[in-house]
C-alpha cells in the first residue's frame, strides 16, 4: 500500500490516479480542506495533519511507501518525528517532493524548512528519493480569473525565462520512483524541456484557447503585495527572487525527467492545451 500526502493537489491527485490505474492500493491523504479527496476503487481517502504527526498513524499502518508533500515550503512539520512514525509503521520507501531552490538557494529563509526536511529523509532508515521540481506550469492557473474578466495577464518579469515543469510529469516521476527499484539515494531535479517567459506562456494560453490575450508587466512591489495575501512573506520574497533573478542552474534544463521516464518532459504549450478549458469564460 502506498500513502500519498497532498492528494488533492496538482501533483497528488494525478499521482493517486496513476498508481490506482497501475493496480496499487493507495491511501490518499489531505488536511481535510474543502477540496474533495479522490474516491475510486483501490483508493482509501483519509484526513491527517502533517503538523501533528500522530494523526498519520492510522494511514501509515501497513504502508510500504510514502509520498511526502508538505505545504508552506515545509513549515511546521517535524521531519525527524515524521520519519520515526513512518519507520515504526514499517514503511520501507519514502519519496519527498522538495524544491529546486533547496539546491540553488540553500541559505534562503523561504526554503529553510525544506532543507531540514530533506536532511530528515536522508538520515532515515528507509530507502529515499528526493524530487526537486522547479517552477510549476500550473502556477499559470493563478491567471484564470483575470483572463476571464479582462483578457489580460498582470505579472512581473515578463521576459525572464524559466523551464517550468508540468505537474503531471512530477506525478509520473513520483509514481516511477515509488514503485520501481534503482532510485534509492537519488535526488532528481525536475524541469520542463525549455525555458519560457511569462509573456511566452500567455501567448501559449492564447493559442490554446483561440483568444487574444495581453501581457501587462507588474513591478516586483506590485506583485509582492498580491502574493503576500495568499503565501508567507518569506516565500513570496524567495519566489520573486527566482522569478526575477534566476541563477544559471534555475534556468538550465534538467535531464532527470527523461532519465526516469524514458521520454522528454512535456512543454508549457502541451500543458496549456490540456488545461485550456480552465481559461474559457
Amino acid at each position: 500500500m502506498i500513502v500519498i500526502t497532498g492528494a488533492t493537489g496538482n501533483v497528488g491527485r494525478p499521482l493517486v490516479d496513476l498508481l490506482a490505474d497501475a493496480g496499487h492500493t493507495v491511501t490518499a491523504l489531505s488536511r481535510g480542506t474543502s477540496a474533495p479527496l479522490p474516491t475510486r476503487p483501490g483508493v482509501v481517502p483519509a484526513v491527517a495533519d502533517l503538523s501533528d504527526v500522530a494523526t498519520l498513524a492510522p494511514a501509515l499502518a501497513g504502508a510500504d511507501a510514502l509520498f511526502l508533500l508538505v505545504s508552506g515550503a515545509g513549515a511546521h512539520v517535524d521531519g525527524p518525528a515524521l520519519m520515526k512514525h513512518a519507520e515504526a509503521a514499517g514503511v520501507r520507501r519514502v519519496v519527498l517532493q522538495s524544491s529546486q531552490a533547496v539546491g540553488t538557494r540553500p541559505g534562503a529563509p523561504s526554503h529553510a524548512p525544506l532543507v531540514e526536511l530533506e536532511e530528515a529523509v536522508r538520515t532515515s532508515a528507509m530507502e529515499w528519493t528526493i524530487l526537486r521540481p522547479g517552477g510549476f506550469a500550473s502556477n499559470a492557473l493563478a491567471w484564470v480569473q483575470m483572463i476571464k474578466e479582462t483578457g489580460a495577464v498582470h505579472a512581473p518579469f515578463g521576459d525572464v525565462a524559466l523551464p517550468v515543469i508540468d505537474p503531471l510529469d512530477i506525478a509520473e516521476v513520483a509514481a516511477a520512483v515509488l514503485t520501481q527499484d534503482g532510485h534509492d539515494g537519488r535526488t532528481y531535479e525536475l524541469t520542463g524541456p525549455v525555458a519560457t517567459t511569462p509573456r511566452e506562456q500567455v501567448g501559449e494560453i492564447a493559442a490554446a484557447t483561440g483568444r487574444p490575450l495581453e501581457f501587462v508587466e507588474l513591478t516586483p512591489e506590485e506583485a509582492r503585495r498580491q502574493m503576500v495575501t495568499f503565501m508567507p512573506a518569506a516565500v513570496a520574497d524567495g519566489t520573486l527572487a527566482i522569478l526575477g533573478n534566476p541563477t544559471d542552474a534555475e534556468q538550465a534544463v534538467s535531464p532527470h525527467v527523461e532519465e526516469v521516464l524514458g521520454r522528454p518532459a512535456r512543454g508549457f504549450a502541451e500543458w496549456a492545451r490540456r488545461l485550456s478549458a480552465a481559461y474559457e469564460a
